[in-house]
């Protein structure tokens, strides 16, 4: 007889459209045959309302307890209220690496049909570190906070994670014609750490350049390593060249600690509707399942989705159909059965 492993994952169903596709993807999942145990926490609105606290005691233990979670997106007032969730718990577990692959779908029709490449972002430092001050009513001042440890053990990973994916080069992506000191040193670490990796080659691009390129010959770019801020803007843009946030999948990695999480908002406008679009959120799964070692189980989901995405029969709204959540669910529940 064949004994499953039994996962503990930690998860967050966030805001929003968040607890419909998170029931959506806990579904596919436990038809794909992984035995989970989620151990369900809350963070963001939600939490503020029960707790007056954005990320809970008990939320935080959960993590530190099982080391992965799998979180839907959450709330974050724009320029007022709390703090950001998600920035709050990658500096709390020093979820140092953020990944962010950008490949073409299946039926999802983009200007560009050869897109394959993937963004590794630093995930803790540059303006994220939230250093600001108040210099006066007119002023505020604000740092950049760039590290020699920070730098190393980004590009360290990028070019680790090129090796384990196949990948053939690593661009490092900066504006260190400007910013002499603080990304000079991100980049003078890259050329130091390729030296280590042979193997794979290298370019060094500015990243108002790479913007352009991206939007004229995305299929050039492999893998891409970048500071915080740049990594930010750069990813949602790559997203958008496969069909936009709703289909994107990321990473917050660490040392010993992962969470997966949506990169889309949590869309309180279509909230309860049931026709919100768990893709994203899925393919964040599909992540985890591979960093888990669950390979095969993450292999036969995607093959399933792509399925259902190329057949263009049962999509939601956002991709042109006129199907609801849990419709899309069940047809990639269907076609990952008869696998």
């Amino acid at each position: 007889m064949e004994i499953l492993n039994l996962y503990n994952i930690t998860l967050i169903d966030g805001d929003g459209i968040g607890p419909e596709i998170t029931q959506a993807v806990i579904d596919i999942i436990d038809v794909a045959g992984v035995k989970i145990n989620w151990d369900k926490q809350l963070a963001g609105a939600r939490a503020y309302k029960i707790y007056q606290d954005t990320i809970p005691n008990e939320t935080i233990t959960s993590i530190e307890k099982n080391k992965v979670c799998l979180k839907a997106p959450i709330t974050t007032p724009i320029g007022t209220g709390f703090k950001s969730v998600n920035v709050a718990l990658r500096r709390h577990f020093d979820l140092y690496a953020n990944v962010r692959p950008s490949k073409n779908l299946p039926a999802i029709q983009t200007p560009f049909q050869d897109v394959d490449l993937v963004i590794i972002r630093e995930n803790t430092e540059d303006i994220y570190a939230g250093i600001e001050n108040k210099i006066d009513e007119e002023t505020i001042h604000g740092v950049k906070l760039i590290t020699k440890k920070g730098c190393k053990r980004i590009c360290e990973f990028a070019f680790e994670y090129a090796i384990k994916n196949n990948r053939k080069e690593v661009g490092v992506v900066t504006k260190a014609n400007i910013s002499k000191l603080a990304d000079g040193m991100f980049l003078n670490t890259f050329r130091e750490i390729s030296k280590n990796y042979p193997n794979i080659s290298t370019r060094e691009i500015l990243v108002d350049n790479l913007c352009m390129q991206l939007v004229q010959n995305p299929s050039q770019f492999d893998v891409l390593v970048m500071p915080n801020l740049y990594g930010d803007i750069v990813s949602d843009l790559c997203a958008g060249l496969i069909g936009g946030l709703g289909v994107a999948q990321s990473a917050n990695i660490g040392k010993d600690c992962a969470i997966f999480e949506a990169v889309h908002g949590s869309a309180p406008d279509i909230a309860g509707q049931g026709i919100a679009n768990p893709t994203g959120l899925l393919r964040s799964a599909c992540m985890m399942l591979n960093y888990i070692g669950e390979i095969e189980a993450a292999k036969n989901i995607e093959k399933a989705l792509f399925e259902v995405l190329k057949e263009g029969k049962t999509l939601t709204k956002d991709l042109k159909g006129n199907s609801t959540t849990e419709e899309f669910t069940k047809e990639i529940i269907k076609k990952l059965s008869i696998q």
